[in-house]
């Protein structure tokens, strides 16, 4: 058969209707699936009714997992009476003391580090081997040398916490920094900024969701760091508590600790987030 001597048979073009009709095409309805709120619930409330169960039918023995309505009743009791000669609010107090000052010490000194490495090639090559050098570095190993250097004070539980959060937050500067948008800054010179200028008025608030995001990983490393902290002639803290808990086999204490430590943690991040909507609405958007 040729070219010319084919026909095309009546009614098998497809019109416009037709060609609109192919599966790619078809408008979908919406699934009303459930969402992920109510998947984290029920992983929740899974794992609470095995924790119970486990602990009711005792599959392990109570010493080392007490179920969950003892760790509430010794939760209330903390609260009362106190564990190791502080209250449950005197050790979250001791303990947020000492994060916060960290994140603050991190923040001073990682934001100009991070302005640094991400504008200048010279800062760069300064402060990123430094970076590298301490990122993989667990607390445990240069706790030792902080306590011979600095003592056994508060000082040396601060100076801990902040060189674990010192990377995150200089990091995710330095990374926001390189993600700022050449034109903006060609647009500003333009219009006759001076170099600080650019830095305060377009370079970092470009930067600000990835430095945001750089305290959020902070203040993960800070609480895991803070245990380590609270090792070193600590006499109040969460981390203390767990500790001493821990010497004694008081269980129901150490995974109150532990749960106390997760919500705070929970509790920062909501904030840090809400923080972050306010600040830049933009971010990610652009």
């Amino acid at each position: 058969m040729t070219i010319s001597s084919y026909t095309e048979r009546p009614g098998s073009r497809t019109d416009e209707t037709d060609g609109l009709s192919v599966p790619w095409s078809r408008p979908r309805a919406k699934r009303t699936g459930v969402s992920a709120r109510m998947v984290s619930a029920a992983t929740i409330l899974a794992v609470l009714a095995l924790w119970t169960l486990s602990a009711r039918l005792q599959l392990v023995s109570p010493v080392f997992l007490p179920s969950p309505l003892a760790v509430w009743n010794k939760f209330i009791v903390v609260i009362s009476d106190g564990f190791v000669d502080a209250t449950l609010p005197q050790h979250v107090v001791a303990s947020l003391g000492r994060v916060f000052a960290a994140l603050v010490a991190a923040i001073l000194v990682g934001v100009p580090v991070g302005l640094a490495i991400g504008i200048s090639t010279v800062g760069r090559g300064i402060f990123d081997p430094l970076l590298e050098f301490l990122r993989p570095i667990p607390p445990l190993a240069y706790l030792p040398l902080v306590i011979i250097w600095f003592g056994i004070g508060e000082p040396s539980k601060i100076l801990v916490i902040a060189i674990a959060m010192l990377a995150p937050v200089a990091l995710s500067t330095a990374s926001g920094v390189r993600g700022v948008s050449r034109e903006r800054v060609n647009a500003a010179r333009s219009l006759g900024a001076t170099r600080r200028q650019v830095v305060r008025h377009v370079i970092l608030p470009s930067a600000l969701p990835s430095i945001l995001t750089g305290l959020r990983i902070a203040l993960g490393a800070g609480w895991s760091t803070l245990v380590a902290a609270e090792l070193v002639a600590a006499t109040r803290g969460l981390g203390f508590m767990i500790q001493s808990a821990a010497q004694f086999l008081v269980t129901d204490v150490v995974i109150m600790g532990i749960l106390v430590i997760a919500a705070i943690a929970f509790v920062l991040e909501f904030t840090i987030r809400s923080i972050e909507r306010v600040l830049v609405p933009w971010a990610g958007r652009e």
